[in-house]
């Protein structure tokens, strides 16, 4: 079986990601591209790697109404840029919006992939998680159904590479000499995952995320993402591990380890880490956890939730191994 797949944003950093997947998929055909800078361009002309038989798509300027027939749109577009658009992709077409237009709206699946799977399959509008969500509710999940921690007053304290801020924007604060032997704490208060961490921590809890507490770091690296969860309750850390192997039992991309997780292990993967450390005399669980921001933080879940809304294999083209070193 061959799906018509399109990518919208495919110069950027998840477009491009998801073109990488989408080659390699064996059910998914990629035939149409579209952008804004790049619109009139080869693939091979932006990326010179890309497998021959897409050397030669041109990317085109992206408009809903001149879409070909599709199966499968992504959408990879900013925050605040794709409604309107893709409110007038037909119905016919299946979309996974990679953007934040879509977290939570009605009609839309949110694509936590690894822990909602039956909510995701069939539909034909999701929403992936934002990079960030991706990392801290896949680790807080299990604690949280099954009781082992509070849901308010949760802390978290975030890492990420300099990919998660996109390709686009032109601030130099991306650029190789403002990054590199930096660190920097941004979006605080205010940042935009905030709303869809809350509601979900409130949706597996049953209780309120008040006092929610979210701090993203940029760190000189170019993808990764490591987010250190403190937490209030009295389990012990084998009870938090216990607890997220049963929950992730058969799910093919979550891997639970007694010893704290790094960024490289996710490199170029669509793998989730998480690992526990907890003192139950202090009241204290720290949940951790680590994806590749442009893996299961962008492009690898969004290809999971098409494999879903498809009927495909979950793990159709996602079964490579990470990137080492």
């Amino acid at each position: 079986m061959s799906l018509r797949v399109g990518i919208v944003g495919i110069s950027g950093f998840g477009g491009g990601e998801a073109m990488r997947l989408v080659a390699n998929h064996p059910s998914f055909e990629l035939i149409y591209a579209a952008g804004e800078g790049s619109a009139g361009s080869r693939l091979v002309d932006r990326f010179p790697g890309v497998p021959a038989k897409l050397a030669d798509l041109v990317i085109e300027k992206w408009d809903p109404v001149t879409l070909p027939k599709l199966d499968v749109l992504f959408a990879s577009l900013p925050t605040g840029a794709s409604a309107e658009a893709l409110a007038r992709v037909p119905k016919t077409v299946k979309i996974v919006d990679f953007g934040g237009d879509h977290r939570y709206v009605e009609g839309w699946a949110y694509g936590l992939a690894d822990i909602w799977p039956a909510r995701i399959a069939g539909r034909s509008r999701v929403a992936n998680p934002g990079c960030f969500p991706a990392a801290t509710l896949t680790a807080l999940a299990p604690l949280l159904a099954d009781k082992l921690i509070e849901p308010g007053n949760i802390v978290i304290d975030a890492k990420t590479g300099i990919s998660g801020a996109g390709r686009g924007g032109g601030d130099s604060r991306f650029g190789y000499a403002e990054s590199n032997e930096n660190l920097v704490p941004y979006g605080l208060l205010q940042h935009v995952h905030m709303p869809e961490i809350a509601a979900t921590i409130e949706r597996l809890s049953g209780g309120s995320a008040a006092g929610l507490v979210f701090v993203p770091h940029l760190v000189p690296m170019t993808r990764g993402i490591l987010v250190s969860i403190y937490c209030r309750g009295r389990a012990t850390t084998d009870q938090c591990l216990d607890a997220a192997r049963r929950f992730y039992a058969g799910r093919a991309f979550v891997r639970v380890t007694d010893k704290p997780p790094q960024t490289k292990w996710a490199t170029g993967s669509n793998l989730a880490f998480v690992s526990y450390a907890a003192d139950p005399e202090r009241d204290l669980v720290i949940a951790m956890g680590v994806v590749d921001n442009l893996g299961k933080g962008a492009a690898g879940q969004a290809v999971q939730n098409a494999n879903l809304i498809c009927g495909l294999p979950e793990t159709a083209g996602l079964d490579g191994s990470p990137v080492w070193p």
